[in-house]
């Protein structure tokens, strides 16, 4: 797969722009768009996150963390799923499209951190590159490279609410059962609404 760094700015503009075009078809006409020159670009597996903002405000996350489908088509039911499945909200509308900033995640694959003692995962891990998934035999919880930056997290605090998006206590980074990985993205988003896609 393509390495994040590969990724130019025209790439993530055409990502961007297919996010919102598949919600809008979806929202609209009730079908999935297919773009033959788009899914031809983007035929490798890649894990990818689709975040919709409204005012500054979560309005849907959705994505695939592994890399288990072909960028193309896990992009485009990210996005549908972002708009129509996230439980902590209600389904997107047709009306809010022009008020929603579209930003997308590329991931690479999650690598394991290996420690002898959890205090080590404070060294292991940094704000700003990493996003981590915690998880045990029961559950996991994933949060996004960018998470910890918009909230002023240190690394403890991004450690403790990852347990608590995985369900888990928040110090249950401490465990040695618990399993921690990290992973890096690569960040593209709207400016404004349907504008200027920029690279974070």
């Amino acid at each position: 797969m393509k390495e994040s760094k590969e990724f130019s700015d025209s790439d993530g503009g055409e990502l961007v722009k297919m996010a919102r075009k598949a919600v809008t078809e979806f929202l609209r006409n009730n079908s999935k768009i297919n773009d033959a020159a788009f899914d031809s670009k983007f035929d490798f597996s890649s894990g990818v996150f689709v975040t919709l903002n409204k005012q500054n405000s979560l309005r849907g996350c959705i994505g695939y963390p592994l890399p288990i489908k072909k960028l193309s088509d896990g992009l485009i039911d990210a996005a549908i799923s972002a708009a129509t499945h996230d439980t902590r909200f209600s389904p997107v509308t047709t009306e809010e499209l022009d008020k929603i900033t579209f930003e997308v995640t590329v991931l690479t694959p999650p690598v394991e951190i290996k420690v002898k003692q959890p205090s080590e995962y404070l060294i292991e891990i940094k704000v700003g590159r990493d996003g981590l998934i915690v998880e045990n035999p029961y559950t996991s919880g994933l949060l996004l490279p960018q998470v910890p930056t918009e909230y002023d997290w240190n690394v403890e605090e991004f450690l403790g609410y990852t347990c608590q998006k995985a369900g888990l206590e928040k110090n249950a980074w401490k465990d040695m059962k618990t399993k921690i990985s990290k992973f890096e993205g690569i960040i593209f988003k709207e400016e404004t609404p349907k504008g200027k896609v920029v690279r974070e």
